[in-house]
């Protein structure tokens, strides 16, 4: 096996580990003999099990927010919408294991840091389009950053809870999601107020 072969296999043997057990539970050991190699080529290649996790996290990452940003690139808002659930919930149904090591707190910095700050970077792109919608109505376009959040959030929140439930289907729950967000912001008032704070 090649050095970067070997590489590979390391991480795909780390992630189903981490996905399994967590990072703590994991051990360079168990790694080691998983992939059926010596626990100093787990040292040579990433220095510890910290490293081959920071790796991990990195490549999972980079491709969910890759998932996303190819997911909003066009169309109307609400097929932007449905797109953007559609491609969480897409990575969660297809790498599963991937999803579950994101969703946790990651006990090790990465350089691209962590689930919400993944999150945050999806939500600025939401922004965006938000920020667009906002001024063709004529709303505070100041708000588009709130809205983006709350949208992202919901979606997320949904995903990490599908990801155990897995009922209803994919598609089923992205059109659940968009129904609820879509008919309210179709409905969105530009000044909304609490109804308990008028009594």
């Amino acid at each position: 096996m090649s050095g970067k072969e070997r590489r590979e296999q390391l991480l795909d043997v780390g992630r189903a580990l981490f996905a399994e057990k967590g990072f703590e539970a994991t051990s360079t050991e168990e790694i080691a003999h998983r992939a059926g190699v010596s626990k100093p080529i787990v040292y040579e290649h990433f220095g510890g099990k910290e490293g081959l996790y920071a790796v991990v996290i990195d490549r999972e990452m980079q491709r969910l927010l890759d998932m996303f940003t190819g997911a909003l690139t066009a169309g109307t808002p609400r097929e932007l919408l449905e797109q953007a659930a559609l491609a969480l919930l897409t990575y969660i149904e297809d790498e599963t294991d991937s999803f579950r090591i994101l969703v946790r707190d990651s006990p090790v910095p990465s350089t691209t840091g962590t689930f919400s700050s993944l999150l945050n970077d999806i939500a600025s792109q939401v922004e965006h389009i938000l920020d667009r919608e906002f001024k063709s109505r004529g709303f505070d376009t100041k708000l588009a950053g709130l809205y983006s959040q709350a949208l992202v959030g919901m979606v997320a929140l949904t995903g990490q809870w599908w990801l155990e439930a897995r009922k209803p289907k994919r598609d089923e729950v992205a059109a659940h999601l968009v129904n609820l967000a879509w008919y309210g912001l179709s409905d969105l008032k530009s000044r909304p107020t609490l109804v308990t704070r008028e009594r």
